[in-house]
């Protein structure tokens, strides 16, 4: 899915990763190099010494790269001894990932990166697994038993990566039924019930709070977008603009209704309550809002999404002011992305973008979140991501952390040898 316009239309370009093996004369003492940074993570030799295997069996012509094939496949591999060290063996996760950043901001950062959060589902077989349950999975567009995790990732002009993660543990698994399965699947006895929404902020804030990664954007999905304790939270940072998508009833004015606070009494007690003082000024939906605009307020762009070829899609975009329990909230941008004929299907994003924010920066910023979805397929075409069979929460996030360093050292290497091929694009569906 590579999308494509005007280079003006942008602010900069995210290049295409595009590295093959004929570009790499040593690639196995290229990640050992890499591999050694990480010693210090773990406690003993052999644990060093899996990590290593582990991370070469996810980039092997394996069909399937879980435990069992690694181990078979690596030298002096042991199936057993790999399993303890992915799902048993101490890994220093707090460590590992501070180093890992401050290398991706070695080679990706830039003060006008952006962080993307999106979640991607694993399909799961059985009920052991830590965080499994029926529930819906983006990877195959309908309702199955999977595991979900949320994922935060980083773009920039020099490439982009996954920069944190989280299991998504569904709120069944809190209850008194699922009490042996937490214990066997060694999930923290601290860790409580979170929305995705939820895990999103405490991703945002602890790379915010971190200031190891540059970053200027925030965006996010609809159901982060609908989240008030997220746009909060991404409202809370300053000089950080955020764009993200929101659903087709999200209720808004275009011009602010006049509201008074009124004071009665009840209980006793004097209280008092906000109205609009034309009750009949009620807001409407953005996709009212949008199918009554003008033509001539639309601007078409041309995107290229992969096999299907050239797709043209308009834009207008309008100030509005957002409804919360039928009363104005903040004023924000809202911008709407239509498709051409007469089976209009409406796409529809807010942003706390300046009032003076041009167009073509809004369509810009609603296309990059086409990086994570490059990091989702990369990493699980390539590099096995969706291929474990471990049960325990360790050593999903084992695996998780571990797919992020082999998908960012494959970018590494690229910039390290200076493959200069970029993609030019302002939107991804």
């Amino acid at each position: 899915m590579l999308p494509i316009t005007r280079r003006d239309e942008y602010l900069y370009s995210v290049p295409k990763f595009d590295l093959g093996k004929s570009d790499i004369k040593d690639f196995m003492n290229e990640l050992k190099g890499f591999h050694d940074q990480f010693a210090d993570c773990f406690e003993r030799s052999e644990s060093r010494e899996h990590f290593l295997k582990y991370m070469a069996g996810q980039f092997s012509p394996l069909e399937r790269k879980s435990i069992e094939p690694i181990a078979l496949a690596v030298e002096d591999g042991n199936v057993r001894a790999l399993q303890r060290f992915v799902s048993d063996a101490p890994w220093n996760e707090e460590k590992m990932i501070i180093k890992y950043r401050s290398f991706v901001n070695d080679d990706l950062g830039s003060p006008d990166g952006a962080l993307i959060f999106d979640e991607s589902g694993f399909v799961k077989k059985g009920q052991d697994s830590i965080g499994v349950a029926k529930q819906y999975c983006g990877t195959i567009g309908k309702v199955d038993n999977c595991q979900v995790g949320v994922f935060a990732g980083y773009v920039s002009e020099h490439g982009y990566a996954l920069v944190n993660k989280r299991l998504f543990i569904p709120e069944k698994w809190f209850t008194e039924p699922y009490s042996d399965r937490r214990q066997k699947c060694k999930l923290p006895p601290e860790t409580v019930f979170k929305t995705k929404p939820q895990l999103a902020v405490d991703m945002l804030n602890d790379l915010s709070q971190e200031k190891i990664l540059p970053f200027k954007y925030v965006l996010a999905d609809s159901i982060y977008g609908l989240s008030p304790e997220f746009i909060s939270a991404a409202e809370s940072l300053v000089d950080k603009t955020y764009l993200v998508s929101v659903a087709s009833d999200t209720l808004c004015w275009l011009k602010r209704p006049m509201s008074v606070t009124k004071t009665y009494r009840w209980g006793g007690q004097t209280r008092s309550k906000t109205v609009l003082v034309d009750p009949h000024k009620k807001p409407i939906t953005v996709e009212e809002l949008a199918k009554n605009i003008n033509d001539y307020f639309w601007y078409r762009r041309t995107v290229s999404e992969g096999t299907k070829g050239p797709i043209v899609y308009e834009f207008t975009r309008r100030r509005v002011i957002l409804s919360a329990a039928g009363l104005p909230q903040k004023t924000v941008w809202l911008l709407i992305r239509r498709n051409l004929g007469d089976d209009r299907q409406y796409a529809f994003f807010i942003s706390n973008a300046s009032s003076s924010t041009s167009l073509k920066t809004l369509v810009w910023l609603s296309g990059l979140r086409w990086a994570i979805e490059q990091c989702f397929e990369e990493t699980k075409t390539d590099l096995g991501m969706d291929h474990y069979e471990v049960r325990k929460f360790p050593g999903w996030q084992h695996h998780m952390l571990t797919c992020m360093l082999a998908h960012f050292f494959l970018w590494h290497l690229k910039i390290r040898m200076e493959k200069k091929s970029t993609v030019y694009y302002a939107l991804a569906a």
